[in-house]
């Protein structure tokens, strides 16, 4: 499946308010998605000394699952496409990377 795809399939599932004029929304969703994502983190860390069962890998691929929605919805809501988005990405990371500030700070570096 492309990013495409999943951008259009995944505005078939898009039930909130105001679709198609409401980027709050799945900002909202994605900061707490994100957060359901680092508490299973964390449980894996405190309950299974960091150790990564398959069955703790599966409950984060869903939780991821629900990330990479909310992120679909709101690059619709801006008009922007993924696979735009995972480009502009990559290459600003291959230039910093080349530049030796991949670790540095800042977001303009």
């Amino acid at each position: 499946m492309t990013f495409e795809e999943y951008q259009k399939e995944s505005r078939k599932t898009a039930e909130y308010p105001d679709k198609d004029n409401n980027y709050i929304y799945p900002v909202l969703g994605l900061t707490g998605e994100a957060g359901e994502v680092a508490e299973k983190i964390k449980k894996v860390i405190r309950n299974d000394k960091g150790i990564m069962s398959e069955d703790k890998k599966i409950e984060i691929a869903k939780e991821l699952g629900d990330v990479l929605w909310y992120i679909a919805q709101l690059a619709t809501e801006l008009g922007l496409k993924l696979e735009d988005i995972a480009k502009m990405n990559l290459e600003k990371l291959k230039s910093r990377r080349e530049r030796g500030v991949i670790a540095s700070e800042g977001d303009n570096r």
